[in-house]
């Protein structure tokens, strides 16, 4: 499946991974710096959250060509949309 994303989309998916790259160099440096581990928890904790939202506006775009692409009864399309369908499952689950 390859990645075809508006370009609205894939600037928020690029701002998302920023930010997260940007938690994680923040992370990094209060270990570096011993910091409190609570403080380094949260952040490691929104880092995470940041990553999560980035897959999932990947997978939802998948998803989304997936239901729009092959829509005539052709049982070929179907076999496709039940290897996409688990394809995008699979996918799903690995953010869980």
């Amino acid at each position: 499946m390859e990645l075809a994303m508006a370009a609205e989309e894939l600037k928020t998916v690029v701002n998302r991974l920023r930010r997260a790259q940007g938690q994680i160099a923040g992370v990094i440096k209060m270990i570096e710096e011993g910091r409190d581990c609570e403080e380094v928890v949260t952040q490691l904790a929104a880092a995470s959250r940041a990553l999560d939202k980035a897959g999932f506006a990947v997978i939802a775009t998948g998803l989304q060509r997936c239901l729009t692409e092959n829509p005539d009864g052709d049982p070929a399309a179907a076999l496709d949309r039940e290897q996409m369908r688990a394809r995008l499952e699979k996918l799903f689950l690995s953010l869980a």
